[in-house]
């Protein structure tokens, strides 16, 4: 899964990105902070494989449609809504906050598109680094802090863990496994309107379990042994959790929409 910004676009959460340097931001700290402002109003969120097993205890895992697919960790079925945190980014539970969001306002990036090497950079719009008191040292001197290091630790770790899932999702696609989603839930409790037919969604990939049962038994060996059938069983439980996410939303007041259809991320 690339991370990098491509133009004329950025990654979602990132309204800018520019490289973290001693020679403009020496003096500048990174704040820690309890509220993820950047994860209201986003309803999908890349997903690594490695993540997986603890994403799929909260949230359905899908697959963007169209070209080059990535795993998704789904926090609301519809477009601007996020089930598990309020308007100011509290999370309204304790549930697993993939990597992606974590690494926020931080990501690697190539500087130019002939360049070779990723750098570390961030998004200076963010409140969360900038040349304020309070927080952790960005920079020891001319040197990169203790936090800087582990950022880009952490971020080294995330570009690493997106290459073995695009390999995932390209083993999908090889054996044909890949097809287009569709779930319809029918809204029930004293809100439903008698005779409303059900809110059907798509705009989202998944495994085909059919297919997956025609999978040659070498195969499905291989995938065992690898580590791949566990992943793909993760993705396919976790799907029941859109029914939970759904009466999340009517819980919550975000109705959904007549005939929703879940974007491309």
């Amino acid at each position: 899964m690339a991370s990098a910004p491509q133009n004329p676009g950025l990654p979602i959460f990132y309204q800018d990105l520019v490289p973290l340097n001693s020679r403009d931001h020496g003096s500048w700290h990174s704040r820690s902070v309890d509220k993820a402002k950047w994860l209201v109003g986003q309803h999908a969120i890349p997903l690594t494989v490695e993540e997986f097993p603890q994403a799929a205890r909260n949230f359905p895992i899908i697959f963007s449609s169209g070209e080059d697919s990535v795993p998704l960790a789904l926090m609301g079925l519809n477009e601007g809504v996020n089930v598990f945190v309020d308007d100011e980014g509290t999370f309204l539970e304790n549930v697993y906050v993939p990597a992606y969001a974590r690494r926020y306002p931080f990501m690697l990036a190539r500087l130019t598109p002939e360049a070779q090497e990723l750098s570390l950079c961030f998004d200076p719009t963010s409140d969360l680094v900038g040349e304020f008191d309070d927080g952790a040292a960005l920079f020891d001197g001319d040197q990169p802090s203790e936090t800087t290091k582990g950022m880009l630790g952490f971020c080294e770790q995330f570009e690493q863990a997106g290459l073995r899932s695009t390999a995932f999702v390209k083993e999908l696609e090889k054996h044909g496994l890949l097809i287009d989603g569709e779930v319809a839930i029918q809204q029930e409790g004293p809100d439903a309107t008698p005779g409303q037919p059900p809110f059907v969604y798509r705009g989202f990939r998944m495994v085909d379990q059919a297919k997956l049962q025609e999978v040659r038994g070498d195969v499905l060996r291989g995938w065992n042994q690898s580590g791949l059938l566990p992943l793909v069983f993760a993705h396919l439980f976790s799907l029941d959790l859109m029914r939970e996410i759904f009466g999340r939303q009517v819980a919550q007041g975000k109705m959904p929409q007549p005939v929703p259809v879940l974007p491309t991320v």
